[in-house]
């Protein structure tokens, strides 16, 4: 029987939307792969589980669909990588009922995210929001009040049960990251090309170290590979601002990367 590619679901971050895969699904497209997209734009306010439970239903739902009792890949963006995990590792973990043969995460804040900490710091906090208000966050935002944020603190329920779980064995784990390596101020203009990191004891520093909204120190888990791009410095120099957190699964060699690790597995059904 002939072989044909994995499908992909495709989980986008918080605050964001499935146009973010819009330089990616075309790629798909002629590469004939399968691409499931998990819209949770509806899901204003709810908890990271009740999200995780919201992707499930919906992967469910496209297997019977589509007949599917294959394995999938999972590409997440940022917090959509916590999302999956969740799914994956706490909910799923120990029946591995979901077959997942590789998840692929886009600047994931995979030990809770020092921008949702800062975000959370009465002296620091609302000098940050405002700098990132209208650019990553919206208007009138409220770091108390949004599930999500207190959700990916490094100190929450969340992190504490991902953390405790781990990761599967049966998964392949693959981090794509940037780093603003030339330090090109246009990187990121509003932290002047820099991230904002939290270090042990609650102290923080600028970073070039990041892609300006995680860190590399927040994306780092033990057993996963990680790629820390672009791989030609001189690409900071034609477009800094690609390769920033808000359009990296746009940039075209983050799209050729992951167009590569979902080619490299056909399946026989």
């Amino acid at each position: 029987m002939p072989s044909l590619p994995v499908p992909v679901v495709l989980v986008h971050g918080w605050k964001s939307h499935p146009g973010i895969w819009n330089r990616l699904t075309p790629q798909l497209n002629k590469t004939d792969i399968p691409a499931w997209i998990f819209d949770y734009t509806s899901l204003d306010g709810a908890s990271m589980e009740e999200i995780a439970g919201a992707l499930g239903a919906f992967i469910a739902t496209r297997r019977e669909e589509e007949d599917y009792t294959g394995s999938i890949d999972v590409v997440c963006h940022s917090i959509g990588s916590c999302v999956a995990r969740y799914l994956f590792e706490v909910t799923d973990g120990r029946t591995r009922n979901e077959r997942v043969r590789q998840l692929i995460a886009i600047g994931p804040p995979n030990n809770g995210s020092s921008l949702a900490e800062l975000f959370c710091d009465p002296v620091i906090g609302p000098a940050i929001t405002g700098r990132l208000c209208g650019t990553f966050i919206p208007r009138n935002f409220d770091p108390a009040a949004d599930v999500i944020v207190q959700a990916c603190r490094p100190g929450s329920a969340t992190m504490a049960a991902l953390r405790m779980k781990g990761i599967r064995p049966d998964i392949r784990y693959r981090i794509l990251c940037a780093e603003n390596i030339t330090h090109n101020p246009s990187f990121f203009p509003c932290f002047e090309g820099k991230t904002c990191e939290l270090q042990p004891g609650g102290r923080w520093r600028m970073t070039y170290a990041g892609d300006g909204i995680v860190p590399r120190t927040d994306s780092v888990l033990p057993g996963a590979d990680m790629e820390i791009l672009p791989s030609d410095p001189a690409a900071l120099e034609k477009d800094a601002g690609q390769y920033c957190h808000l359009q990296l699964p746009r940039a075209p060699e983050v799209v050729d990367r992951i167009v590569d690790y979902l080619r490299h597995g056909l399946v026989t059904p």
